[in-house]
């Protein structure tokens, strides 16, 4: 990611302004008869490494629950992700969907919501948790720490598909370019910011707070530090990021876009995860120091 902002920045001295089609970028792989999106891979790629995440914790001592349980509720949180993110997205961003029920399968046209996805994943989590009698909270926060794992994936992918493109910036942006379908002018490549902020940066806090502290026995730590922080990283990057084209209205009239309101509820409630969390005693195995 940061070697793609550096050679954009490089190539900023030989044109002006860059142009997304000079990186060489391609939107997926094409195999003849079919032609495979790298969102596809990415979403592939964030739920195969928050599965081998998790099941190398639940190796340790004060795990909330058993590899059956983490293998169920996969299937069932890649159900919740993919037709959560895409009812979402026809809630929050294009309600014109509900209208036409056969455009809203059609996955493969693009359009999906984390928001949405967010909330598929939360219900599989609790039926899971409900049918294992499982510690609900304690679940979300060993799922919580992987989550970032398919955002990092899941916005660099945007950015190869040239999609989800930033507002127009200044010529003090060296690294600001021209999007195929964001019109000539140079825009903000917000999807790299945003695999910055919600995927790197949340990797690099979760991580360590799962593996170096006890944090992980502060039922609903973790969940919090996550929601949290995505609601904040998602609400700066929104001040950088396009609205889509049906809600630009809705984001002038309100003073914030769209994705900056849905995030708003997500920091008072990871917030307030944290605070209970850090009142409440530590529960799990083995526990020998304080997060």
């Amino acid at each position: 990611m940061l070697f793609i902002i550096a050679a954009a920045a490089q190539l900023s001295a030989t044109a002006a302004p860059i142009n997304w089609l000079d990186l060489g970028l391609t939107r997926g792989i094409d195999l003849g008869f079919f032609t495979l999106r790298w969102y596809s891979l990415a979403y592939l790629a964030g739920i195969v490494l928050a599965y081998w995440h998790v099941s190398k914790a639940l190796k340790y001592p004060g795990a909330p629950m058993a590899q059956r349980h983490a293998d169920d509720l996969f299937f069932w949180c890649t159900l919740g992700v993919i037709f959560g993110g895409r009812l979402g997205y026809a809630t929050f961003y294009a309600p014109w969907l509900w209208a036409h029920p056969l455009a809203l399968l059609k996955l493969w046209e693009g359009g999906m919501s984390f928001h949405g996805g967010l909330i598929g994943c939360t219900l599989a989590m609790a039926w899971v948790s409900w049918r294992g009698k499982l510690s609900f909270i304690r679940v979300c926060d060993y799922v919580a720490v992987a989550v970032p794992f398919g955002l990092l994936f899941g916005r660099l992918a945007n950015f190869v598909n040239g999609e989800l493109w930033g507002r127009v910036a200044g010529p003090d942006v060296p690294w600001a370019m021209v999007f195929p379908d964001g019109g000539p002018l140079a825009r903000h490549p917000s999807q790299l910011y945003e695999a910055l902020l919600e995927g790197l940066v949340l990797l690099l806090v979760l991580i360590p707070l799962f593996w170096r502290t006890n944090a992980r026995f502060r039922p609903g730590l973790l969940t919090g530090v996550f929601v949290a922080g995505y609601g904040l990283a998602r609400f700066t990057v929104e001040f950088f990021r396009e609205p889509d084209a049906q809600l630009q209205e809705f984001a002038m009239r309100t003073g914030l876009s769209m994705g900056q309101w849905l995030t708003v509820p997500m920091i008072v409630l990871g917030l307030v995860l944290v605070a209970i969390a850090l009142k409440r005693p530590m529960t799990g195995a083995n526990v020998k120091a304080s997060a």
